[in-house]
């Protein structure tokens, strides 16, 4: 009903349940970036890891926005000509794509993912990346073994957060949006997998704060992935289903 106002109530969120399925995002979730900083050094760039990583994510989803599926590698190589002003030659860019090929887990990426795994709850990933390169970083840090599926923006024809990734991806997980959670280090990411009918774990360790004034609530936060992962598992689950535990409070 309309409030005094005018505005529209909105109805209220419905309980977040102890999800069947988490699914992590990579870049930056996982995969640590930082190491790539070497590799703008290197070729006379130093300090635009950052801004060229957003202009990146910027021109992807403006791309899916207007109805284009953009190729991650063509993407990543254009974003960095504009951050260095059109002054990198192509060795250049090339030598600072191939950094993708090293990169490190986050130290506190395999004690969540493990947990989740023991727990009974399927893992997978979700990213705007390279099947391939995803691949081998999940078998370089020793990942693969929790991970059941892997979705890619090359799988859903657009970029997060756009609703048909998260559709696409619980889909392949076999789970219904409601028992189906992303765990994420940007709170639009998050955003957009509540607003798909997800529940929403959100990590602390790159933004500090979540932006709550702008951004759809995650259910769980944490200062880490651990954290977040106990969060999810702490969930109650649904009503009547085997082994539920009730939410405080209730009967």
């Amino acid at each position: 009903m309309p409030d005094r106002g005018g505005a529209r109530m909105q109805p209220a969120a419905p309980q977040p349940v102890r999800p069947q399925a988490v699914v992590f995002d990579v870049l930056e979730t996982l995969m640590d970036l930082a190491p790539m900083s070497a590799r703008f050094a290197q070729v006379g760039f130093t300090g635009l890891l950052r801004p060229w990583f957003l202009r990146l994510q910027r021109d992807c989803m403006a791309l899916a926005l207007s109805g284009d599926s953009p190729d991650f590698r063509t993407a990543a190589r254009q974003a960095l000509r504009v951050e260095t002003e059109q002054r990198a030659s192509e060795d250049a860019l090339d030598h600072v794509l191939e950094g993708f090929e090293g990169l490190p887990a986050h130290p506190d990426a395999q004690e969540a993912l493990r947990t989740l795994d023991e727990a009974g709850v399927r893992v997978g990933c979700l990213s705007v990346g390279e099947e391939a390169t995803v691949r081998a970083f999940l078998e370089r840090a020793e990942l693969a073994p929790y991970v059941r599926e892997l979705v890619t923006a090359a799988d859903t024809g657009t970029w997060k957060p756009a609703p048909e990734v998260y559709r696409v991806a619980a889909e392949r997980m076999g789970t219904p949006a409601a028992r189906t959670a992303l765990v994420a280090v940007h709170a639009w990411d998050c955003h957009g997998a509540k607003r798909a009918g997800w529940t929403a774990g959100w990590c602390a360790r790159l933004e500090g704060r979540h932006g709550a004034e702008l951004f759809v609530r995650p259910d769980v936060t944490g200062r880490d992935l651990p954290e977040v992962a106990a969060g999810l598992l702490a969930l109650p689950g649904s009503p009547g289903e085997a082994g539920a535990v009730n939410a405080p409070g209730a009967p």
